[in-house]
């Protein structure tokens, strides 16, 4: 079974049979959202800014990745492909990394703080995706409209939204769209609950059509 659990704004656990992954750590200070101590064996950051970066809450890792690569540690395999931050080649705001994460029969897609749409070159190199996790917020990443067409050309199982604006309303998510614009945009009930975790067992689990899930 893989289990994914969303901690807060871009920040995930992904816990596989053997092997567990942590994406994007926050500094807790600088970006208002309580981070709990957490511990894993594999520590993933799409780029080096606080509110992705902040590796001292996180514990037992034995392998850092931090960019574009391949990368295979106890049957997981990573692929870090480049992007940019903005939708200006990274004048704003430089690079950024999206990584592919295939753990235990499941493939998972973290697009970190992805500024643009993708390339057909990126697209070929993004196998069939089982849960796309995707910043829909807009300011500083792709708005909600963006989100929906990636979403559209990758067409994957599940779709986990992040980096928007929260009922916290933190000194960074202020500046961010709500939920709600993206879950219009995908046409879905914006009253959907949320689910505590995402839990895969087998193949069987993953939707033929994409489904919206809030964690």
């Amino acid at each position: 079974m893989v289990e994914i659990n969303f901690i807060n704004h871009s920040c995930f656990k992904i816990k596989g049979k053997e092997v567990s992954l942590i994406v994007d750590p926050y500094d807790p200070e600088q970006t208002g959202y309580k981070m709990p101590k957490l511990d894993c064996d594999i520590l993933l950051t799409t780029h080096e800014h606080f509110d992705h970066n902040y590796k001292d809450a996180i514990s037992g890792y034995k392998l850092l990745i931090d960019g574009a690569g391949e990368y295979e540690v106890g049957g997981v395999f990573i692929q870090g492909i480049e992007v940019f931050h903005d939708n200006e080649n990274g004048a704003k705001r430089g690079k950024s990394t999206l990584y592919v994460i295939e753990i235990d029969d499941f493939t998972i897609m973290h697009c970190g703080d992805l500024g643009h749409e993708l390339s057909k070159e990126t697209l070929e190199h993004i196998p069939d995706i089982d849960v796309l996790l995707i910043p829909v917020g807009g300011t500083y990443t792709i708005d909600a409209e963006a989100a929906a067409k990636i979403i559209s050309s990758i067409e994957p199982g599940f779709v986990v939204p992040m980096h928007y604006q929260t009922s916290e309303v933190t000194k960074l998510s202020k500046d961010l769209a709500k939920l709600d614009k993206f879950l219009d945009e995908m046409g879905v009930d914006v009253g959907m609950k949320k689910q505590n975790t995402l839990k895969l067992s087998n193949r069987s689990d993953i939707p033929e059509e994409t489904e919206v899930v809030i964690l």
